[in-house]
């Protein structure tokens, strides 16, 4: 395995998209159309404050089937809490990726957050 990656590198990939926005986080948080797409995970214990795990990306999906697929096919690289039931997002354990994945999983998020008027611009820039 090459590389692992880091919320520099989450940066690096979310940013380079087009029509890209990062919100002021603790860690790193970035929308399309005021959608978002990848964020630090907020990880939530019971009895102590919400703490940003920038270790951890959050990744919208695009529905159920392949959040199971992720779960289930790559149980090292991603995972689920109750708080997330529901939802097309699971967590990415990123010091278990190297870049070509990341930036892979990151754009195919920000294709299904963004409208199809922008996605047309990332089809013209050849990614």
């Amino acid at each position: 395995m090459t590389a692992v990656v880091d919320a520099d590198d989450v940066r690096r990939v979310a940013s380079a998209l087009p029509h890209v926005v990062e919100m002021d986080s603790d860690g790193f948080d970035f929308r399309v159309a005021d959608k978002g797409f990848v964020w630090s995970y907020p990880e939530r214990t019971p009895g102590r404050p919400r703490r940003i795990r920038t270790d951890i990306a959050v990744l919208y999906v695009g529905d159920e089937a392949e959040k199971q697929a992720l779960l289930l096919g790559e149980p090292d690289l991603f995972f689920t809490t109750p708080a997330y039931d529901g939802f097309p997002l699971v967590m990415l354990r990123l010091a278990h990726v190297d870049v070509e994945r990341l930036t892979e999983l990151v754009t195919d998020a920000w294709r299904m957050r963004a409208p199809d008027s922008l996605v047309g611009d990332l089809d013209a820039a050849g990614s």
